[in-house]
């Protein structure tokens, strides 16, 4: 495989279960050996990030996280997130599910300038946060590859779709409805 990843792209990266989404991901993290190469002026950031402790705060795991955040930036992440404060004093396993995907989400937004991968962003989300959270990735600057099931949210936020289908990667400059499109008159031209 090899392609170039526009700086504007918000790329939906979708195919069947196990067919190596989440590995491709991982492979642009570095975390499993390759031959080729991956080159890139700016890194790669993996949400949701891995937590080694549970038992810390919510603030010790952010700081783990992204150890030179800025406070304010993070109290305005949170704050669009309709995130108490008061979850970052709190041991991380005490939150609910969706108080940790707001977590990790802002610790995600207060980084500057690399390549977002996002695994599954609507988890445990409801519908509002779900729409704020098409809305803020509508509007920000940089590369989004997200894997998820999500069709809504990936025909609302994705301006290009890469699938992988039977062991090929197809490209397509489309949001979701579009890609589904394109992919009919792909599939009617095969043989």
């Amino acid at each position: 495989v090899s392609f170039k990843i526009d700086t504007d792209w918000r790329l939906g990266f979708i195919g069947r279960n196990g067919r190596g989404k989440t590995t491709f991901l991982n492979l642009l993290m570095g975390r499993y050996r390759y031959s080729g190469s991956v080159s890139a002026a700016v890194s790669f950031d993996y949400f949701p990030f891995e937590v080694p402790d549970a038992s810390m705060t919510t603030l010790e795991v952010i700081e783990s996280v992204s150890p030179d955040y800025e406070h304010w930036r993070l109290m305005k992440e949170l704050n669009l997130m309709k995130a108490t404060e008061d979850i970052l004093y709190r041991p991380f396993s005490t939150l609910s599910n969706g108080e940790r995907t707001k977590a990790l989400l802002a610790a995600l937004f207060i980084k500057e300038n690399n390549f977002l991968l996002i695994d599954e962003p609507t988890n445990h989300l409801d519908n509002e946060m779900a729409s704020w959270l098409e809305d803020y990735l509508n509007q920000f600057k940089g590369v989004v590859i997200m894997v998820t099931h999500d069709r809504y949210f990936l025909d609302r936020v994705t301006n290009k779709i890469l699938e992988i289908s039977h062991g090929k990667l197809y490209s397509y400059e489309a949001n979701y409805s579009k890609f589904l499109e394109m992919k009919a008159e792909r599939e009617e031209m095969e043989p």
